[in-house]
């Protein structure tokens, strides 16, 4: 290499600062916020597979799919999950606009679904209407396992109809989805915390008992105590367990109206088969919930071993300043689901070809043939820059890609290509045509 000469040297770096190109000193990295994560080549395969069986299986249903904006009023969230509640209390992320309106990133898909309907009448005069949503949702908590605090949900809602058959319908046609995703080991918990004709009369029951234990309860339990007191039953602290047990069940006070509905609920589910268990002391996270609740989660999570979550709230229209619409949904983790998943291959099982030119003189062909492979469907891959056989082979087998045709000027001019399995290293010669091409693709998808 011929080393320049210092006027030459100037004269290039004289050229670079006027031009704007200069060489600036190394910034520190700026790295993603704590508690989020990037859903990355090899991974995101996992995401859209629970994504489009979700499509698939919710239209099954007679669902149709709603995307409501990512922030929306805070008082939304605070009327409708509760003031009172961790998620309004501590998790949500709130902030003041240019306008000076108080808005919040969405810590969960239900409301805006509720308020989406409400505002653009989307309401069936007398049926049903079914709803289905995905994107991400936003909650200040302490990140682990399965939790961010940017996290993504998918969730269906069941508006206008109070009828038990819904909530086992529902939990039917999630029962489904785990079978089609293949997630086998799972547990449907089921539970009914009353409405607001019974429920006061057990809170107040709820309350005495727990002013007996409260001392030897944690922190949590005895800010809840005064303010949520349904969210003491939610308690995981290990050592409150035994306290909690005694407290009494939400199913032994129900109202003649909220136990025939639980009733019916059950009977739906068994006579579609579906095992469960009741579990009094699930109560969820958010105000709006009465009636019938549940869960539905594995054992291959660890402790925070929930799949998915929801129940009916028959009131939370009214709360937001809409009708009175009768409401039933759910969410689901796909965190959680993702970590659930049985390992396997989730590219969709395309084949994608490589295409390896020999020298830049080849490069004109390479651009068409790769634009009438991807015409004819054929996932194709094309490096830019010129790279020796070797290289472009390496990086074939670093995508994974399981074939490549690789071709020079002689291949050209004898009009054929050379075909090699990138796992067994053989290599046949085939015709260039591009009807032979696909044929010899085909054979092999």
């Amino acid at each position: 290499m011929t080393r320049r000469r210092p006027l030459e040297l100037r004269a290039r770096l004289a050229a670079l600062e006027s031009s704007g190109v200069w060489l600036r000193p190394r910034q520190e990295m700026i790295h993603r916020i704590k508690g989020t994560q990037d859903l990355l080549p090899g991974q995101i395969e996992k995401w859209q597979f629970l994504e489009q069986k979700a499509r698939d299986l919710f239209a099954r249903y007679g669902y149709s799919e709603i995307r409501t904006p990512i922030f929306e009023e805070t008082e939304l969230f605070s009327r409708s999950i509760g003031t009172e509640t961790d998620i309004v209390q501590k998790e949500m992320y709130t902030f003041i606009d240019k306008g000076e309106k108080s808005l919040t990133l969405r810590p969960e898909g239900t409301a805006p679904v509720v308020r989406a309907c409400i505002e653009n009448n989307l309401f069936a005069g007398s049926g049903a209407t079914k709803l289905f949503y995905m994107g991400p949702m936003f909650r200040y908590e302490r990140p682990q396992k399965g939790r961010f605090r940017q996290f993504y949900q998918i969730g269906a809602e069941v508006l206008g109809s109070d009828s038990p058959d819904v909530d086992a319908e529902v939990i039917e046609m999630l029962v489904q989805f785990l079978q089609e995703v293949e997630i086998l080991s799972y547990q449907v918990q089921i539970n009914s915390i009353g409405c607001h004709q019974c429920r006061p009369q057990y809170l107040a029951a709820l309350r005495e008992k727990i002013a007996g234990i409260l001392p030897r309860l944690c922190g949590d339990c005895n800010r809840r105590a005064a303010t949520n007191p349904l969210r003491v039953l939610d308690c995981k602290v290990e050592e409150d367990q035994p306290y909690i047990n005694t407290l009494p069940s939400t199913v032994d006070s129900l109202c003649e109206v909220c136990r025939d509905h639980f009733l019916a609920v059950r009977k739906a589910l068994e006579k579609q088969e579906i095992r469960y268990q009741i579990n009094s002391r699930l109560v969820r996270g958010l105000d709006y919930y009465e009636k019938t609740t549940f869960e539905i989660t594995s054992d291959h999570l660890g402790a925070q071993n929930a799949l998915v979550g929801g129940g009916r709230y028959d009131g939370l229209s009214q709360c937001i300043g809409g009708p009175e619409v009768c409401g039933f949904g759910f969410a689901l983790g796909q965190e959680r689901f993702v970590l659930a998943l049985p390992e396997k291959d989730y590219s969709g099982g395309r084949l994608q070809i490589y295409l390896a030119p020999l020298g830049p003189e080849c490069s004109e062909y390479a651009v068409a043939l790769a634009a009438r492979l991807r015409r004819q469907g054929v996932p194709t891959f094309l490096e830019f820059e010129s790279r020796s056989l070797k290289a472009q082979l390496r990086q074939a087998d670093r995508l994974g890609i399981p074939f490549a045709l690789i071709f020079g000027l002689d291949e050209l001019q004898r009009k054929e290509i050379q075909c090699r399995n990138m796992r067994t290293g053989s290599q046949t010669a085939i015709s260039s045509d591009i009807e032979s091409l696909l044929g010899w693709i085909r054979t092999r998808e």
